[in-house]
């Protein structure tokens, strides 16, 4: 460690937090394009009017209009519900009410959603992985010989970044195998786009079992940071402990109540065929590629491709305005770059992009 990271102000914080690598989000990447394929958004822009003008006081910690709707739509109790910022926060309250710094860990199974480590080591708990096995699904074996000291498990389905769902027997196993000695976490951030393949339904069966969902992606609000935890009441009392006081602002949780009333459910689905449609039309025309070696199948509004020369394929199209996210860090993702489903026009523009430069 330098000098620098052991002085001055930097010398004070944590050893873990100067040690940490942060997150790197869609933003934090930067880049300068005009098509913007490396977030999973939705490619146009909602209209919502606010309709309160209460500012001057501090909002409701648990917005009750926002509860109640996000329960109904899910199909669960409003005791079963809890409204934060984003569903990253949704990760992090579980490992502060669970799991004790430099005692506990958690368990994730890569390549998938990296905020799950990267919140443990924020918060001084161990991270533990066991990597998928070739077709990305869990290698149930080696999670049970190493879930000791394992007090959250999480697992995305679909998941993010390869986009398939993770088999529902396994998930059952993995439940039946943490009874009583861990939390399961389904991270639901894409059901919206396979929505039968909610664990909801199995929340009475599995008091341990806890669903992260959001509205940044169907419903189409990645800025407006609203995310859902669906538990057993147990849970979100645990949870209610531990999350801030105000953690919706008064516009957030507006907009929030509006999107999920009748109407803005309709309109959530009609993005979703949208998606739908785009995303067949985006992975038939990838496969007329010859440098495409090959396009993963998806259940969500994102595509995994392996390209005989990713490095050169970023490139190309970055230099050209096109931002896709590069996954050859991840394990096992050597080579690929996921692609948001975007417009018709975005499609075309990676397309059009792909076959000129022939790569």
């Amino acid at each position: 460690m330098s000098i620098e990271e052991t002085s001055g102000v930097a010398g004070l914080a944590r050893e873990n937090v100067r040690r940490l690598t942060p997150y790197q989000s869609a933003r934090r990447l930067g880049g300068s394009g005009d098509v913007w394929l490396n977030a999973n958004e939705f490619p146009q822009a909602v209209e919502f009017q606010l309709t309160r003008q209460t500012l001057n006081r501090y909002p409701e910690c648990q917005p009750q209009a926002v509860i109640e709707r996000y329960a109904r739509y899910a199909g669960v109790a409003p005791e079963q519900v809890l409204v934060s910022r984003g569903a990253d926060e949704g990760i992090e309250l579980l490992i502060r009410a669970f799991c004790e710094p430099g005692r506990d860990a958690i368990l994730y199974c890569p390549p998938t959603y990296g905020m799950y480590g990267v919140s443990a080591e924020t918060f001084g708990v161990e991270r533990r992985t066991v990597p998928a096995l070739a077709d990305w699904q869990l290698d149930m074996q080696s999670i049970a010989s190493a879930l000791e000291g394992v007090k959250v498990v999480y697992v995305c389905s679909p998941n993010n970044p390869t986009g398939q769902l993770i088999n529902p027997q396994d998930l059952r196993a993995l439940l039946e195998l943490t009874r009583d000695r861990a939390i399961v976490v389904a991270d639901e951030a894409y059901i919206e786009f396979c929505p039968r393949a909610t664990l909801a339904g199995w929340l009475n069966d599995y008091p341990h079992l806890v669903i992260l969902r959001t509205l940044s992606k169907a419903f189409a609000l990645a800025g407006l940071r609203c995310g859902f935890t669906l538990a057993s009441p147990e849970v979100i009392a645990l949870l209610l402990k531990v999350i801030a006081p105000y953690p919706l602002s008064t516009p957030v949780a507006d907009i929030a109540a509006q999107a999920l009333t009748p109407q803005g459910i309709d309109a959530m689905r009609e993005r979703v065929a949208q998606i739908l449609a785009e995303r067949r039309y985006l992975i038939d025309a990838l496969g007329t590629i010859s440098g495409v070696k090959q396009v993963f199948a998806s259940e969500t509004n994102y595509i995994l491709v392996r390209f005989a020369d990713s490095g050169r394929v970023f490139k190309t199209l970055w230099d050209r305005g096109i931002i896709l996210r590069d996954q050859n860090q991840q394990p096992s993702l050597s080579g690929c770059l996921r692609i948001t489903v975007g417009t018709r026009q975005e499609s075309q523009r990676v397309i059009d992009a792909l076959r000129a430069e022939q790569v």
